[in-house]
C-alpha cells in the first residue's frame, strides 16, 4: 500500500512519463492518444495519494457480494483468499497496476470476510411462525409513544420454546402506556411474529435488519405485564444502557412538554433520538420538505456538537496564557471534543446511525490530535474502512449511504476551494492584487452577504447532488426545494438547536433548563414553519418509481468518480456512469401484481394503471413499500380494503370474509382465500389462487401461490406478458442465509389438472372439500 501511495518512487504507470506528475501536467499531456493521458492522469492521482481512497470502495464491493450470496460463503475460504492476495500484491510491489489490482482483490475478500464474520459471531435463534408465549426478561429500551409504547426485551424464558430456539431479543409493542422503564424485569404473555420479510423483490428486508440488531421477533403484549424482582443483575454494559434509557425518556419527556406540541416531539427528538413522539402528520410534513434529517441523530448533530465543544474548550483555554503559550491547547480541546462526543453517542442511544457518526467524528478529531488536517477525503475513507470492519450490514442502509454520499461532497468542495486558495497565494505571494478587507461593520456585512451565502449554497448544492440518487432509489421520492429547506434549516439549527441542546442537557440536573426548552422550541417552530411552506409549494415532492438494482452500482460510481478524482480526465468519467445509471433507473421493473409473503394481501393494477390493494390483513407498511415503489403517493390507508363485510373499491375489487376478488387488468380474476370452504368455488373461476392456507391438490386455476410457494419464495411479482404471468420472487431458489432460513420442504401431492379436478369434484364434491379443507386447516395450525 505505501508503495501504491508513493507511487513515482516505484514505477511508472502505464504510459506516464518517469518523475514526478501533477495534475497540471495531466491536464497539458492532452489527447495526443487516449491510453497515455488516461496513465498521465492516472499517475498524477497516484502521486496525490488518491488511489488509497478506492480501498473502502473495494471493501464495500466485498461487502454487498455477501449479502447478494444465497448462501453464507466459507469463511476459511474468505480469510484464504484474502492474504493469498495480500501476499500477492506483496510480491507485486514493483509493479503499480497490478500492485492496485492485487490490493483490490484483497480488500475484496476482506470485506466479504468482514461481513461473514459477523453474521456469525450475531448468530441467534429467530422464531419460526407465530406463537403466543409468556415471556420473562429485562427489559432493555422503551420508547414511548402518544398512546402506548414500544419496548425491546432481553428475554430470559419463553414457555413452549426450547433455549436453542428462544430469541435473544424481542420487541414488542403496548397499545397501554407500560408500568415500566428500562432495567424493569417483567413477565407477559406476548403474540410473537418472524420478522417481517420483504414486500417485494429487491424491496426492504426487515427481517434482515433485525438480525443484526439480535431481533429473533416481534409482536405485541396480551393482558396486563407483571413486574417481577430479577434473578440476577444484568451486566455492566446493559445497566448502563438501561439507565442511559431511563434518562433519555425523562428528558425527553421533559423537552416535550416544555415545548410543547408538534415542536415538542421534534424537539424531543432531536435532543435525546427518541423519535416515537412524532406523529405521522409531522413525519410527512418534513420528509416532503426534504428535511428529515433534523430528527435523526446524525452526522449532522455529532459534528456541531463536537465542533461547538473543540471551539469553546479552546477558547476557554486561551483565556489563560501561560496555558496557551506553553500547553498544547488546541489537542486538549480535541480530546475533549471527541470524549464530549462518546458522552453524546451514549445519551443519544448509542444506536447504528450515532455510532457511525461518532467513528467518522474521532478519526477527524484524532487528525487534530496528530497536527493533521481534519476535514479530508483520507480521513473519510479511514472512517468507511472502520465501519466496514465493524458494522458491515450498516452498507446496505440509506443511513450510511446518505451521510457518506454528502460529507464525501463537502469535503470536495471544500478541497477545492483550498486549492483556489493556494494557486492565489501562489499567484500573488504578497498579496499585492487582493482589495483590501471591509472596514466598517455595514461593508463587513455586505462582503459577508456576497460571499458566506453562495458558498452555503454551492455546498449544498453538492450536498444535494450526490445524495439524490440514493434518495431516489430507498424512498422513492425526491423534493425540488431542498435546496431552500435545506440551508435555512442547518442555519435554525446550528443557532437555536444544538447549542440549546448542549446548555439543556446541562442545565437539566440543576432544574434550570426550562428557558432554554423554549428557545430551542422558537427555533423548532420556525424551521417547521419554513417546511410546512416548502410542503405547500406545487411540485414538491416528486414520487419515483423503484429502480433496476444494478443501476445503483453506477449511480454510486458516478458519485464516487466526482469526488475523489482530482484530474478532469478521471471526474469527466463520472458523466457515462452517471447515463448508464440513468437508463437503469429509468427501466426499474413495472409489475402488474405484488403478493405479501404471507399471502393475505395482495396489490394489483387496476383499469387507470395505479395499484388496487385488498386482503384482510394487509399490512400498512408492507402496501406503503408496493405504493412508493410504483411512484404512487397514495396513503397505505386509502388502498388497502379491509376485508370485513361486504367492501367494493374503485378498482372492481370485493372483499367478505371468505376473502377478497380483484379484477386482473390481464383478464380474468385474482382471488384472495382466506378460508379453507372457499377453494371450492374459487379454484373453478379464478385465474389465480393466493392464500395463506395450503390450497387443494384438485384446484385447477391457472396459477396457485399458497402457503407453501410462499414459504419458498417470499413475496412474490406477476407480470403479464402475451397472455403468461412471469413471476419473480423475492427469494432466490434455494436460498439459505441466517435471517432468511431454507424453509421445511413441504410434502404436497402434484397439482391435478383441470379436467382432472372436474373428475375429482363431480364425484363427491362434498367429501374432497370436506377432506381438503381438514389437510388445509392442519396445515394452517402449523
Amino acid at each position: 500500500m505505501a508503495a501504491l501511495r508513493r507511487g513515482s518512487s516505484v514505477a511508472a504507470w502505464p504510459g506516464s512519463a518517469p518523475g514526478r506528475a501533477s495534475v497540471a501536467q495531466a491536464a497539458r499531456a492532452g489527447w495526443r492518444t487516449p491510453w497515455l493521458a488516461f496513465g498521465a492522469a492516472l499517475r498524477a492521482e497516484a502521486d496525490q495519494r488518491r488511489i488509497f481512497l478506492w480501498a473502502p470502495v473495494a471493501a464495500g464491493a466485498g461487502t454487498v457480494a455477501y449479502f447478494a450470496a444465497d448462501h453464507e460463503p466459507s469463511l476459511w475460504l474468505c480469510a484464504a483468499l484474502a492474504l493469498a492476495c495480500f501476499a500477492l500484491a506483496f510480491r507485486l510491489r514493483a509493479r503499480p497496476a497490478a500492485l492496485a489490482g492485487a490490493l483490490a482483490a484483497a480488500l475484496f475478500f476482506a470485506g466479504l470476510l468482514s461481513a461473514a464474520w459477523r453474521s456469525a459471531r450475531l448468530e441467534a435463534p429467530v422464531l419460526d411462525h407465530v406463537r403466543i408465549v409468556e415471556l420473562t426478561g429485562y427489559v432493555e429500551a422503551v420508547d414511548h409513544r402518544r398512546a402506548g409504547a414500544r419496548f425491546l426485551l432481553r428475554v430470559t424464558d419463553a414457555s413452549g420454546l426450547e433455549p436453542s430456539q428462544t430469541p435473544w431479543r424481542v420487541r414488542l409493542t403496548d397499545r397501554h402506556a407500560p408500568p415500566m422503564e428500562a432495567g424493569a424485569f417483567i413477565k407477559l404473555k406476548a403474540r410473537l411474529t418472524p420478522p417481517a420479510r420483504a414486500a417485494l423483490p429487491s424491496g426492504y428486508d426487515f427481517a434482515r435488519d433485525a438480525y443484526f440488531a439480535g431481533i429473533g421477533a416481534v409482536g405485541s403484549a396480551l393482558g396486563k405485564i407483571e413486574l417481577m424482582e430479577a434473578p440476577a443483575e444484568p451486566g455492566l454494559w446493559l445497566s448502563m444502557m438501561m439507565r442511559v434509557d431511563r434518562a433519555r425518556n425523562l428528558l425527553a419527556a421533559r423537552v416535550d412538554g416544555a415545548i410543547g406540541g408538534a415542536a415538542g416531539a421534534v424537539g424531543a427528538a432531536m435532543v435525546t433520538g427518541k423519535r416515537d413522539l412524532l406523529d405521522e402528520e409531522t413525519r410527512q410534513l418534513i420528509r416532503e420538505a426534504g428535511i428529515f434529517h433534523i430528527i435523526t441523530i446524525s452526522g449532522i448533530q455529532m459534528t456541531l456538537v463536537a465542533g461547538i465543544l473543540f471551539w469553546a474548550i479552546r477558547r476557554a483555554l486561551a483565556l489563560f496564557p501561560l496555558l496557551a503559550l506553553h500547553y498544547p491547547i488546541k489537542t486538549w480541546a480535541a480530546l475533549g471534543a471527541i470524549a464530549g462526543a462518546v458522552i453524546y453517542d451514549i445519551l443519544t442511544g448509542s444506536r447504528v446511525g450515532t455510532e457511525r457518526a461518532l467513528l467518522m467524528t474521532v478519526i477527524m478529531m484524532s487528525a487534530i490530535v496528530m497536527q493533521r488536517r481534519a476535514l479530508t477525503m483520507r480521513n473519510l475513507a479511514l472512517a468507511a474502512l472502520c465501519i466496514i470492519a465493524l458494522e458491515p450490514e450498516a452498507i446496505l442502509g440509506a443511513s450510511f449511504q446518505l451521510s457518506f454520499a454528502a460529507v464525501a461532497a463537502l469535503v470536495a468542495v471544500y478541497e477545492s476551494r483550498l486549492e483556489a486558495r493556494q494557486a492565489e497565494r501562489a499567484a500573488d505571494p504578497f498579496g499585492l492584487s487582493k482589495a483590501p478587507p471591509p472596514t466598517g461593520a455595514f461593508d463587513r456585512v455586505l462582503a459577508w452577504i456576497a460571499h458566506e451565502p453562495s458558498h452555503m449554497l454551492l455546498a449544498t448544492v453538492c450536498a444535494t447532488s450526490a445524495t439524490a440518487s440514493f434518495m431516489a432509489y430507498h424512498f422513492h421520492e425526491l423534493s425540488p426545494y431542498v435546496l431552500i429547506g435545506n440551508p435555512l434549516t442547518l442555519a435554525i439549527i446550528e443557532f437555536f438547536a444544538v447549542p440549546g441542546a448542549l446548555i439543556g442537557t446541562m442545565l437539566y440536573p440543576l432544574g434550570l433548563d426550562a428557558p432554554v426548552w423554549l428557545f430551542v422550541g422558537l427555533g423548532i417552530k420556525l424551521a417547521l414553519w419554513v417546511a410546512s411552506f416548502i410542503a405547500a409549494a406545487p411540485g414538491a415532492t416528486i414520487h419515483l418509481s423503484a429502480f433496476a438494482p444494478w443501476s445503483m452500482v453506477f449511480l454510486s460510481l458516478a458519485v464516487l468518480s466526482a469526488v475523489i478524482w482530482r484530474t478532469t480526465l478521471l471526474r469527466m468519467t463520472a458523466v457515462p456512469l452517471l447515463a448508464i445509471g440513468l437508463i437503469g433507473a429509468a427501466s426499474g421493473p413495472r409489475y402488474d401484481v405484488l403478493i405479501a409473503p404471507t399471502g393475505d394481501a395482495v396489490a394489483s393494477r387496476g383499469p387507470g394503471g395505479a395499484f388496487v390493494v385488498a386482503g384482510a390483513r394487509a399490512n400498512a407498511f408492507g402496501v406503503e413499500q408496493w405504493l412508493r415503489a410504483d411512484g404512487d403517493g397514495r396513503s397505505a390507508k386509502a388502498t388497502a380494503l379491509a376485508g370485513k363485510g361486504v367492501e367494493e373499491s374503485a378498482g372492481g375489487a370485493r372483499c367478505d370474509t371468505l376473502g377478497c376478488v380483484v379484477p386482473l387488468a390481464a383478464g380474468g380474476d385474482l382471488v384472495i382465500v382466506n378460508e379453507a370452504r372457499a377453494f371450492a368455488e374459487d379454484c373453478g373461476r379464478a385465474r389465480v389462487i393466493v392464500s395463506r392456507l395450503s390450497a387443494p391438490s384438485w384446484c385447477a386455476a391457472e396459477l396457485v401461490i399458497d402457503r407453501p410457494k410462499l414459504e419458498l419464495s417470499g413475496a412474490q411479482a406477476l407480470q403479464f406478458k402475451d397472455g403468461k404471468a412471469a413471476i419473480v420472487a423475492a427469494r432466490a431458489p434455494g436460498e439459505d442465509r441466517p435471517w432468511s432460513p431454507k424453509p421445511v420442504v413441504w410434502n404436497s401431492a402434484p397439482r391435478a389438472g383441470p379436467a382432472a379436478a372436474k373428475a375429482v369434484r363431480s364425484a363427491d364434491p362434498q367429501d374432497a372439500m370436506r377432506d381438503d379443507a381438514l389437510e388445509v386447516l392442519g396445515a394452517g395450525a402449523r
